[in-house]
């Protein structure tokens, strides 16, 4: 008979196996750590997967298997290596992966497949946000954190909303506490270079301002420049990288190349391969031969 080792988490035997992971698979998703008391790697990656067992809160069992005890069911599903992690969904394996991973790797891969209920209300969140909702994409966001203080998903939904609504110390706080190594950090460090155009714009007086110089001086490549920012900083980059072409052409040097740089910061943040990048990059080879 199983051993409930906590709500969330089971040993499991041979005699077991049908009725606590392939059946129990078609109510909610279990994940089977088959290990042995001999393998170092098993005694890393156990107390990881037991720690987000409970972190996750019932989106998932996770089921113990010691191999050593039960070395017919391991050969039957093939476990050649140990630690090796199964997901079962609906009574069949549907991912697995091999070794101790990091943790941040860990929670991934169970996110992908079983969210708990702070991920679903960040998913929430994007979708309201998404659609313009700002308010109810922050209370999902917020509700998330009540959850989860540390979800990444979170913070990030967070610091977008701040950088919309130009509350710098908001967006750096919650940029903050997004680890270097969780996913969403490629689109934090996106967040922390609009905000560097945010920034920028401020302190060049905001849009209306540096048009109006421009209209006066058209040769004013501050005032330019500072249209530009605030342009890239409301995420209009086609017209951003316009204004930014437009510097380099005039002066390729101008502020230790900061238009070139500020090009290449864009590209960055809508995608190295997508058109708009493609495109720009091209004109701004040409303008630079």
């Amino acid at each position: 008979m199983s051993k409930t080792i906590s709500p969330h988490v089971i040993e499991v035997s041979e005699r077991d196996f049908q009725r606590d992971v392939i059946d129990r698979s078609r109510e909610v998703p279990v994940v089977v750590d088959f290990w042995a008391p001999w393998c170092g790697p098993c005694r890393i990656l156990g107390p990881v997967l037991e720690k987000l067992a409970e972190e996750f809160k019932g989106a998932f069992l996770l089921a113990k298997v010691n191999t050593e005890e039960n070395p017919n069911l391991a050969a039957q599903l093939g476990i050649m290596s140990i630690p090796n992690v199964m997901l079962f969904r609906d009574g069949r394996v549907v991912d697995q992966f091999i070794g101790a991973l990091p943790e941040h790797e860990v929670r991934e891969f169970l996110r992908r497949h079983c969210p708990s209920k702070a991920d679903q209300l960040v998913a929430e969140g994007n979708r309201l946000q998404e659609k313009g909702d700002v308010a109810a994409a922050r209370q999902a966001y917020e509700q998330a954190l009540a959850i989860d203080s540390e979800h990444a998903g979170a913070h990030l939904g967070l610091a977008r909303l701040a950088l919309i609504e130009g509350r710098e110390e908001e967006v750096e706080r919650h940029l903050a506490a997004i680890p270097p190594l969780a996913p969403e950090r490629v689109e934090a460090e996106h967040i922390r270079e609009a905000l560097a155009f945010q920034q920028e714009c401020r302190a060049a007086g905001g849009e209306d301002a540096c048009r109006r110089r421009l209209t006066e001086k058209p040769d004013d490549l501050d005032a330019r420049y500072g249209l530009a920012c605030c342009l890239a900083a409301a995420g209009r980059y086609k017209d951003a990288l316009e204004e930014f072409l437009a510097i380099v052409r005039r002066d390729k040097t101008y502020r230790d190349e900061a238009a070139r740089k500020a090009m290449l910061t864009i590209f960055n943040i809508v995608g190295e391969r997508s058109e708009l990048a493609e495109e720009y990059r091209t004109k701004l080879a040409w303008t630079l031969y």
